[in-house]
């Protein structure tokens, strides 16, 4: 891929990109990661501009901790519906309805609602960060799956659920499941259904997975299928079976290898967060790298 070699030198350019891109994007990027990794990958950066290929709101994060750098989304299109599942007012009304409440919102959030938060988790770290916090009462938002798995991991705190949901994994059904699994591994977003969780075998994001699958030999994956990429790449003697229904997300599939080079040529499509926004925004997600590590 010469022509986007040359372009990312005179650019000065790095392509992050997430595990659900398609194949051929994390084929060419030069950092592949679940969004904990990509958040933390992209303050260590040295070049200027950073192209993100995932969902907007990753876009935002980028830029948020690294508001002196250029970022672009190779199709700015390309959102996460969970990250509108939340509004303002309904923060506002369970800090007015508990004391002593942290608003702890899963990275898959938009900006505006980060300002309103009081630390960010991603699903490799939240069970890591809310047992280093001393709230007794949490309200988690916006997942529900993620937040009711969260949930079950403390009994002397008080989870609060948002009704926000992963379109995604949500519709991953557990008959489904049942049918096909036949004695092979279940390895399950966190962010599917309760009764999904239930028969699993293994729940963890992206990342988590990906280490865990080492321990067997025939597997499902209940989760977006552009993990397969990176799951054949490890283990290429490895069976994953996959689910009669490919669990797909739209926004993730938005993003390719030509948008990028054109991003690259035209400088389009930057992410742009005005700096009170950003200042607000900066300190749940710095709070996220600090007590996730």
């Amino acid at each position: 891929m010469e022509t986007l070699s040359q372009l990312k030198k005179e650019k000065d350019a790095v392509v992050l990109a997430h595990y659900y891109v398609d194949k051929e994007i994390q084929e060419i990027a030069d950092y592949i990661g679940d969004s904990f990794y990509l958040a933390k990958k992209a303050t260590e950066l040295k070049e200027n501009t950073i192209v993100m290929a995932g969902v907007y709101f990753m876009g935002e994060s980028v830029k948020i901790l690294n508001p002196s750098k250029k970022v672009l989304m190779p199709d700015i299109k390309g959102d996460c519906p969970m990250a509108h599942m939340v509004t303002i007012e309904e923060i506002k009304r369970k800090r007015a309805e508990y004391d002593d409440l942290a608003v702890v919102t899963y990275i898959n959030s938009t900006a505006e609602i980060k300002t309103h938060s009081d630390v960010c988790v991603t699903s490799a770290n939240a069970l890591k960060i809310i047992g280093k916090l001393k709230n007794k009462n949490i309200f988690f938002i916006p997942d529900r799956n993620l937040g009711m798995h969260v949930k079950k991991q403390f009994n002397d705190k008080n989870i609060i659920l948002n009704d926000g949901f992963c379109p995604v994994h949500e519709y991953i059904d557990s008959s489904d499941l049942k049918r096909i699994k036949n004695g092979s591994a279940l390895l399950s977003h966190p962010e599917c259904r309760q009764e999904v969780l239930e028969i699993s075998d293994f729940i963890g994001s992206t990342s988590q997975i990906l280490e865990e699958a080492d321990k067997y030999e025939e597997m499902i994956i209940a989760t977006e299928e552009g993990i397969f990429s990176e799951l054949e790449k490890r283990y290429p003697s490895k069976n994953f079976r996959k689910l009669p229904t490919p669990p797909i997300c739209a926004g993730m599939k938005k993003q390719s290898v030509n948008k990028i080079i054109d991003v690259l040529k035209n400088g389009k499509n930057e992410i742009e967060i005005d700096d009170n926004t950003r200042r607000k925004a900066l300190i749940p997600l710095r709070r996220m790298l600090e007590l996730g590590n």
